[in-house]
């Protein structure tokens, strides 16, 4: 039998983004985590320097989610990355977080840190990074890498697939299942992207910014 696909509200960013998520049902909440300038943890999609009054902290936001949803959390900083799951790790337990970021360096450590605390923690590579301003050459190289990604994930140590929906149909899919990892695909919005990820087998998990529509998807293929 296979399992139904769990749904990860994307981009919560304020306290009703959260609010919203958590009312709707949504397995996981998804929060992008900055670091600023002066070393502050706040959610923001982009780079921030100065950590101002309209953003969320981060460690308020893990108080809203915690025992009430679990937390998918987006590291888009680069270096620390161990102090912010250690953070999350206090407050939600592993049971109830999976933590994704860009970086394979920033994966490994992360797993590296969790395997000498004995916590069994889902830590995912992901892939289908923006590439504004690259060179072609570079471009060809960062989307070979994503494309074909076994050296990448040997080497962070990733124990999740994380994707952009057309990397993981294009071959990451294959690649999760034929390494047994689970697969996390984002940010799947519209509704016949949605209908194809949200079947059984497909995918662990799904983005999206239309969790109401995912999860009337996946109710609607549950057994009465």
């Amino acid at each position: 039998m296979r399992v139904a696909t769990l749904v990860s509200a994307h981009r919560c960013l304020t306290r009703p983004d959260i609010e919203a998520a958590i009312a709707l049902g949504a397995d996981y909440v998804e929060i992008d985590v900055q670091r600023t300038a002066d070393g502050s943890l706040v959610l923001h999609h982009d780079p921030v320097d100065v950590p101002g009054p309209e953003l969320l902290r981060y460690d308020e936001a893990l108080g809203l989610i915690a025992g009430r949803a679990r937390v998918h959390l987006d590291l888009k900083f680069h270096g620390g990355e161990v102090e912010a799951v250690a953070i999350a790790v206090e407050r939600l337990g592993t049971d109830h977080l999976l933590v994704a970021t860009g970086y394979d360096d920033g994966v490994r450590s992360v797993r590296d840190w969790a395997d000498a605390g004995g916590h069994h923690l889902l830590v995912g590579l992901s892939l289908g990074r923006g590439v504004p301003g690259f060179a072609l050459w570079q471009l060809v190289k960062v989307r070979t890498s994503e494309i074909w990604p076994e050296l990448r994930y040997d080497d962070s140590r990733a124990n999740v697939a994380v994707a952009h929906h057309w990397l993981a149909r294009i071959r990451v899919a294959r690649f999760a299942r034929r390494h047994r990892l689970p697969l996390l695909v984002w940010t799947v919005d519209t509704p016949r992207s949605l209908a194809y990820w949200m079947r059984p087998g497909r995918a662990w998990m799904v983005t999206t910014n239309e969790p109401a529509l995912a999860l009337r998807l996946r109710a609607d293929r549950l057994p009465p």
